[in-house]
C-alpha cells in the first residue's frame, strides 16, 4: 500500500484547510470556503500526472467506472466484453447499468488480449471494458486495431493502474472514458475515492451531470441549477479529496521508488529459472505497484503459496483463490443472486456464467503470485524478501 506508507504533514495540512472553513461539500458556498476547493485541486493533480483534458473526482473507483460506462452510452441490453480477472466492481458496474457482461480471455499481461476480444465478439457487442491490472497495462498496439475494426466503444478501468502508461499515453485515456481508484489499497489513496477521466468535453460534461443528480453546476445557487439529465449521487467530499490531493502529489516519487525496488527484487529472484514474470506491454510505463510472478504451472504456484504461508511470508496475493478479483469465486454472479431483479435477468445473457470456458485465463491466473511493492523498503528488506520467496519456491521444485 504505497500511498498509505507516506501519510504525513501534507495530508494533515490539506484536511485542516477544509476543517477551518467548515465546508465539506465540494460545490457552492463560495462566500464561506475562503477559496478552498480541494476536489478541484485533486482533479488538477490527476490531470497533471495523466495528461487527461478532463478529470472528475467521485466517491470511489466503482462510481468512476460506472460513470465512464454510462457516459460512453452503455445501457440496457448492450453487450460489453470484460475480463474474468478484475475487481468485481467492474462487472457490477456493467450489470447495474443494465448491460450484459461477456467474459473474454486474458493473456500474460494479465489483461484482455486482442485474440480474446475477437473470440468473444457477437453481432450485439457494443463495447469493451478493458481493465489494466496489477499496476501494468494491456497491449494496446494489438487491442486498438480490434476496437477500430469492429467500431467498438472502449472504456478503461485503470483502478489498479493510476500512474501507468503505454508508450506515453496514460492508462484510461485510450478509449472514450476511463477511471481510477483511490481506495485504501492504491498507489495513492483518498481513503475512499475515484476519478473519471476523458479527453472528450461532451463526455466530461455528461459525467459532471450524471455524478451529481443531473446538476449542471452553473451559477452559485444550487437550488436553482438546471438538470440536463437524470443522474445519481457519486460526489466526493472535500475531506476525501483533501487526502487524495496530498497523496496524488506524491505519486511521481512513489512510482520512481516502486520501480527501483521492483527492479532489485526481479534481479534477485531471476537466479531461479522457474520464476518468471508477467509481461509488461510497456516496461517504461509500469507503475510498479505489484511484482507479478508467473510460476511454470498452477500446481507449482499453489505449492509455493502453501510454503509462503507456512513460513510466515506476507504481502502477496494468490488471485486464483481470491474471492474478490477472479471469476472462479464469483458464485453470486454465476447464480445471479441480486437484491432486486436486474435487466440481465429479463434479457438473458449470451453466456452461461456457471459454465464459462476460459482455459487461457485459468492457466495464467493459476500460475500468478503477486507481491505488493513498498516504496519504503530498505535494501535489506528487499534482499530478505527475495531469500524467503526463493526458499519457498525451491522447496517445491523436487515435488513438481
Amino acid at each position: 500500500m504505497p500511498g498509505t506508507e507516506l501519510f504525513g504533514i501534507e495530508e494533515k495540512k490539506e484536511i485542516a484547510d477544509v476543517l477551518e472553513t467548515g465546508i465539506l461539500f465540494r460545490y457552492n458556498h463560495e462566500s464561506l470556503r475562503n477559496d478552498i476547493w480541494k476536489a478541484k485541486e485533486f482533479e488538477n493533480e490527476v490531470k497533471k500526472i495523466t495528461g487527461a483534458r478532463y478529470a472528475l473526482a467521485v466517491c470511489n473507483g466503482s462510481a468512476a467506472i460506472m460513470a465512464a460506462l454510462a457516459t460512453s452510452g452503455i445501457g440496457p441490453g448492450d453487450e460489453v466484453i470484460v475480463p474474468p480477472f478484475t475487481c468485481v466492481a467492474t462487472i457490477e458496474a456493467v450489470l447495474m447499468l443494465g448491460a450484459i457482461p461477456v467474459f473474454a480471455e486474458i493473456d500474460d499481461t494479465l489483461c484482455l488480449s486482442a485474440s480474446g476480444i475477437e473470440k468473444a465478439l457477437t453481432p450485439k457487442t457494443k463495447a469493451v471494458c478493458l481493465v489494466h491490472m496489477c499496476g501494468g497495462m494491456a497491449d494496446m498496439d494489438s487491442i486498438m486495431p480490434v476496437i477500430k475494426k469492429h467500431n467498438l466503444i472502449l472504456v478503461e478501468d485503470a483502478g489498479q493502474a493510476f500512474g501507468a502508461s503505454y508508450k506515453g499515453t496514460s492508462t484510461g485515456l485510450f478509449g472514450k472514458a476511463g477511471s481510477y481508484s483511490f481506495d485504501f489499497f492504491k498507489i495513492a489513496t483518498a481513503g475512499e475515492g475515484g476519478v473519471f477521466v476523458t479527453n472528450d468535453e461532451k463526455t466530461y460534461l455528461l459525467a459532471d451531470n450524471f455524478c451529481d443528480h443531473g446538476h449542471d453546476h452553473i451559477g452559485t445557487n444550487r437550488g436553482m441549477e438546471n438538470h440536463p439529465i437524470i443522474g445519481f449521487n457519486f460526489r466526493i467530499s472535500e475531506l476525501h479529496a483533501a487526502v487524495g490531493l496530498a497523496q496524488t502529489r506524491k505519486v511521481p516519487y512513489i512510482r520512481q521508488k516502486n520501480r527501483e525496488n521492483k527492479k532489485k527484487l526481479i534481479e534477485l529472484l531471476s537466479v531461479n529459472k522457474n520464476i518468471g514474470f508477467a509481461r509488461l506491454a510497456d516496461p517504461n510505463g509500469d507503475s510498479a505497484t505489484f511484482l507479478n510472478i508467473l510460476m511454470p504451472e498452477p500446481l507449482y504456484a499453489q505449492q509455493t503459496v502453501e510454503n509462503l504461508n507456512k513460513n510466515g511470508v506476507t504481502g502477496f496475493n494468490y488471485w486464483y483463490t481470491n474471492m474478490y478479483h477472479f471469476i472462479n469465486q464469483w458464485d453470486h454472479i454465476k447464480e445471479m443472486r441480486t437484491a432486486s431483479k436486474l435487466p440481465i435477468q429479463v434479457l438473458g445473457s449470451v453466456q452461461d456464467y456457471s459454465k464459462l470456458d476460459l482455459p487461457e485465463s485459468q492457466i495464467v491466473i493459476g500460475r500468478l503470485i503477486s507481491f505488493g511493492i513498498r516504496c519504503t523498503w530498505t535494501d535489506e528488506q528487499i534482499e530478505q524478501l527475495a531469500k524467503n520467496i526463493l526458499k519457498c519456491a525451491e522447496a517445491v521444485k523436487a515435488n513438481v
